[in-house]
């Protein structure tokens, strides 16, 4: 079966023109458009990649303000096609402007197939390479860890430590600010590990009034306190051959701390109220945003119970330094939350890109989440905006089409989170971006990239 044509849509309204063109690029399937709305039906309808696009289009075929128009729609709706804008001879400011609007490239008249058909050529070629890109961003974020989207060097090696430690049974303590992703790691640490197919089970230590923690920790007997009708097992005892993920644990009391620190040097607990000891085999998986060696020097955390705690810590970082994952993260979200609210969006503007990119996430991953599932809801078109996201003014004044600087991020993000998936192996890196060792280096030497460790 014959691979399917790669199409094509031209704007262009003179008839004679567009014969010779549809001519030239016989190979593909073209679609033509003799004004704006024609074009904008035909983007809708059948999204093509790369759009060959006159900026002499009527009513002002002989000025430019319909094709600068009909460009930035064309951008607007289908931010991921590339345009070709063609211009008149010697008109090369206008072009120039149109490429500084998002315009792929340009060509100016008078007409040489030949030359054209290499640009469309190249732009077809761009067009594979950032959908290739955005696979392998998509690849990366389908980690083995269950709920994680990562495609930052830095949260890859996050996975990659998990991924080590879990099958140990080591106890783990996972650090990182509020809303990174701390229970989400600590159930891929039970998810990988030979506890699996037992419980999880959660308890939140900042969540529990104090007087009521350690018998939701430890459980009780009959009649322990007022209220006590019956005897209770504690989360300890409920976790039982699997795992107890202790949430804000620097937010646990001195005196419960002492009493923990009991637990995980004899293995036995007693409910309250209670004189029985009773066997408990648990993995131990703790999380907190406090600074727990600061709260030692303070003498409001134990250093002992510190360091039973962390046989292994694992550190978050904030989405602010995980450069490209917020804009991964938006799309996976949306995605998932267009679908349960039946409201499919088909992506983001420009602008609402550069919002992302821009702004600092306080609030981490959580808030992003919020974010776009509140902008699904409230999105009127089927681009999300920054003022859907409530981020209107993030992107600080940044150029949105400096082709330039767009390129460079684009190529250091791709080399960085090559060489993650990679483990820095330099040949494995330069046969995932499809460029030669030698280029590699090059790259890496222009953006200032040095690998973690001097394996090839």
């Amino acid at each position: 079966m014959p691979d399917e044509k790669k199409k094509l849509l031209i704007v262009e309204d003179d008839t004679g023109l567009q014969k010779q063109l549809k001519w030239t690029f016989d190979d593909f399937e073209v679609l033509q458009a003799g004004n704006r709305a024609e074009a904008l039906a035909h983007l809708r309808r059948s999204e093509p990649p790369v759009v060959l696009q006159d900026l002499g289009l009527p009513p002002d075929p002989d000025g430019v303000a319909e094709g600068m128009a009909t460009l930035k729609e064309i951008l607007s709706l289908a931010p991921r096609s590339k345009v070709v804008v063609v211009t008149g001879n010697a008109d090369r400011d206008n072009a120039v402007r149109a490429v500084g609007l998002g315009a792929c490239d340009f060509y100016q008249k008078p007409l040489d197939t030949d030359v054209l058909r290499l640009i469309v050529d190249r732009a077809f070629h761009i067009h594979a390479l950032e959908e290739q890109n955005r696979a392998l961003r998509e690849g990366a974020a389908s980690s083995p860890l269950k709920g994680i989207i990562a495609t930052d060097a830095s949260m890859l090696r996050v996975c990659r430590m998990v991924e080590k430690v879990a099958p140990t049974g080591v106890s783990v303590l996972v650090l990182g600010e509020s809303g990174t992703g701390k229970e989400l790691i600590a159930r891929a640490v039970h998810d990988l590990g030979e506890r699996r197919k037992a419980r999880f089970v959660a308890i939140n230590c900042a969540a529990i009034p104090e007087q009521l923690l350690e018998s939701e920790l430890f459980g009780h007997e009959k009649g322990a306190f007022t209220g006590a009708v019956k005897t209770t097992p504690g989360k300890i005892e409920l976790a039982d051959g699997g795992t107890l993920f202790l949430d804000e644990i620097g937010d646990m009391p001195l005196p419960l701390q002492a009493k923990l620190l009991r637990f995980l040097q004899a293995r036995v607990i007693e409910r309250v109220g209670g004189r029985e000891e009773i066997p408990v085999d648990v993995r131990i998986v703790c999380a907190t945003h406090r600074d727990l060696k600061a709260m030692i020097a303070e003498r409001s955390f134990r250093e002992d119970l510190f360091y039973r705690l962390s046989e292994v810590s694992i550190p978050l970082p904030p989405l602010r330094d995980r450069p490209g994952d917020a804009t991964v993260m938006a799309h996976a979200f949306l995605g998932r939350y267009g679908a349960e609210q039946g409201m499919p969006r088909r992506g983001f503007t420009p602008e609402a890109i550069a919002a992302i990119q821009a702004y600092a996430w306080p609030g981490n991953v959580r808030e992003l989440e919020n974010k776009v599932k509140s902008a699904v809801i409230l999105a009127e078109g089927p681009l999300v905006t920054a003022e859907d996201l409530g981020l209107a003014g993030a992107s600080g004044g940044e150029l949105l089409f400096n082709l330039k600087e767009v390129r460079a991020r684009a190529e250091r993000q791709a080399i960085l989170q090559a060489l993650a998936l990679s483990d820095n192996k330099v040949s494995r890196t330069a046969d995932l971006l499809g460029v030669s060792r030698p280029t590699l280096y090059d790259l890496m030497d222009r953006y200032g990239i040095r690998r973690d460790d001097g394996e090839d």
